[in-house]
């Protein structure tokens, strides 16, 4: 959101300023999220919040609006938020996002989640048994496969 357009909104009354973003939601998305209704009643966390989104999620000039959609519809469902992804697959749809492309979209989110949960989980496991292998094992030889990682292992299979 541009510096002009956000001080002439913190110029307006709040009930003008909340009704003004409200409606330039519905313009944008064809209908109001949950979340926005919930906090129209709050304009000093309501006005505030929707500066800050409307400059993420609309001021982009590098980015179309498909393609913000898409990232919408990504991570909504990598983060399992059920309203905020069919939302964005509402306004998708909208804008001509095709059923193929928010597939492809929720493919990647969920090869990255996947790998995330790996990632995170077998370095925690190799982290906390091989400080307790070190122990019991092999009095700490470097070579030992159980408790060093061997970095040919993914050659070798």
């Amino acid at each position: 959101m541009e510096f002009e357009k956000i001080k002439e909104l913190l110029e307006k009354e709040p009930d003008e300023a909340v009704d003004d973003l409200i409606e330039s939601v519905k313009e944008r998305y064809g209908e109001v999220p949950y979340i926005i209704n919930f906090m129209k009643d709050m304009p000093e966390l309501f006005v505030s919040r929707m500066i800050y989104e409307n400059s993420i999620m609309r001021e982009f000039k590098n980015m179309d609006p498909k393609t913000v959609e898409l990232i919408g519809i990504a991570v909504a469902s990598a983060l399992r938020c059920e309203h905020c992804l069919k939302t964005h697959v509402r306004v998708g749809q909208r804008i001509g996002v095709t059923k193929e492309e928010m597939f492809d979209a929720i493919l990647i989110a969920a090869t990255i989640s996947n790998a995330a949960v790996l990632a995170e989980g077998t370095r925690s496991l190799d982290s906390e048994l091989n400080g307790i292998l070190e122990d019991n094992c092999c009095n700490g030889d470097e070579n030992c496969t159980i408790c060093n990682i061997n970095p040919d292992v993914s050659e070798e299979v």
